[in-house]
């Protein structure tokens, strides 16, 4: 018969063995936040798929060629991509833009985009992103950048490269838009098909293309840096002094556009040399004028996300600790009824004091007790049987060394426990 219960090629399995790296990660992630002030925000998985094209933009290869979109009884529903529309249109429709500004936001989502498969690249994703709604400042930049900087640094991953750009405000880009298009008009036709679509449109979306021949042609464009207005230029400039003064590393980069539509003035991305060519772990910048365009109130806002996946595969790329898998602390194994009540009895009594504790469930031999408790990691194990029901003593193995300890089977038995697994912690570190 063949095989059903398969997965799709673009999504991945995440077992128990791997799990306790995503927590980790996901734990480094969320105590980083909090040092900022962030706080989580939850949201719906699909939004109205006219959310993302507005926000996102209708001349992005997201919405033109990576969305997943099903056709519901009066409107189409889009998996999310990315999460700043989302999360922007939570804060507007649950009227936290309301609140006292600037609103931080922080959330851990699975996204969803039609890409080619490859390694740290997936249809189902998994983001980290952080919003900051309500500041128009410099220092807003400064500090989801340096936020930014900080998470990547607790996660090993202080060497990547900081790279940022100014891609100006809608009367800059108006003047860039004519010179580039000036550029591009004598190799128009040799862009690909959805790159000449963009040409009047939205011509800056070509320098993002990823098509290799496309690259090459813009190599030598105009750079929008070179047209900014006095007052965007002047944020730039002050963003370059605050990162400066926090002694953050970084470095210009006029081909930096970003993938979105709703950006505005700065965007920036942490680029590893570690998982291929295309390095980009962690990205984002300033969107001022999405929430006019969602809404019609005119609020500035920045943010940044970043791939889980790709994270990872650098933090593997870098040694990075995540520790031991965790473990079971004891084993609780018993022979007859008796046994099996007390045993229960016991560990629902470590549970309590945050141990992981087990019990046989499948009414196994002591031998089967024995080996399953030790192919599972157990640190201890303890057999109950009619003696030590009788007797209410008990012996406790350690699995790791091999020593036993007589330990009492009533209602000290949680405190005992605690006694003995302190004072094995403490000889193993004697000896190390």
């Amino acid at each position: 018969m063949e095989l059903i219960a398969t997965r799709n090629k673009g999504a991945e399995d995440i077992l128990p063995s791997q799990t306790y790296i995503w927590q980790t990660v996901e734990d480094i992630a969320r105590s980083t936040a909090a040092t900022y002030a962030f706080e989580e925000l939850r949201f719906p998985t699909f939004e109205k798929t006219e959310l993302f094209e507005r926000s996102v933009g209708e001349t992005t290869d997201v919405v033109q060629k990576e969305m997943w979109t099903v056709m519901g009884r009066k409107s189409t529903y889009t998996l999310r991509p990315e999460g700043t529309a989302g999360a922007i249109r939570a804060v507007i429709q649950n009227g936290l833009l309301n609140d006292a500004m600037p609103r931080k936001l922080y959330y851990l989502i699975s996204c969803f985009r039609h890409e080619n498969v490859q390694k740290g690249r997936l249809w189902e994703f998994h983001q980290f992103g952080a919003e900051m709604i309500g500041s128009a400042s410099p220092a807003a930049d400064a500090e989801v950048i340096d936020f930014a900087h900080t998470l990547l640094d607790r996660l090993g991953l202080g060497d990547t490269r900081l790279c940022i750009n100014s891609i100006g405000c809608p009367e800059c880009r108006r003047k860039y838009y004519e010179v580039l298009k000036e550029y591009l008009t004598p190799c128009r036709d040799k862009l690909c098909e959805t790159c000449q679509s963009r040409f009047d449109k939205n011509p800056m979306r070509i320098i993002d293309c990823k098509v290799p021949g496309d690259k090459e042609l813009v190599k030598d464009a105009p750079v929008i840096t070179d047209y900014l207005c006095d007052e965007c230029r002047e944020h730039f400039e002050t963003v370059k002094s605050l990162l400066d003064n926090m002694g953050l590393e970084y470095t210009v980069d006029p081909k930096i556009v970003r993938g979105l539509d709703y950006y505005t003035r700065t965007v920036f991305e942490f680029v590893s040399d570690s998982i291929g060519a295309q390095g980009t772990i962690c990205g984002g910048g300033r969107y001022d004028r999405l929430i006019d365009e969602l809404c019609g109130t005119s609020v500035p806002a920045l943010g940044f996300a970043m791939g889980l996946e790709r994270v990872i595969l650098a933090m593997k790329e870098a040694s990075f600790d995540f520790g031991e898998k965790p473990c079971t602390d004891i084993y609780i194994g018993s022979m007859g009824d008796a046994g099996q009540q007390l045993a229960m009895k016991l560990a629902k009594a470590v549970r309590e004091d945050g141990y992981r504790a087990e019990c046989d469930m499948c009414a196994r031999s002591v031998k089967a007790q024995l080996k399953y408790a030790d192919k599972t990691g157990a640190k201890y194990c303890l057999i109950i049987g009619d003696n030590e029901v009788e007797s209410k003593t008990g012996s406790l193995k350690n699995l790791r060394t091999g020593s036993q300890t007589q330990i009492a089977l009533d209602d000290t038995f949680a405190d005992s426990f605690l006694s003995v697994e302190m004072a094995d912690s403490i000889a193993f570190e004697e000896e190390l």
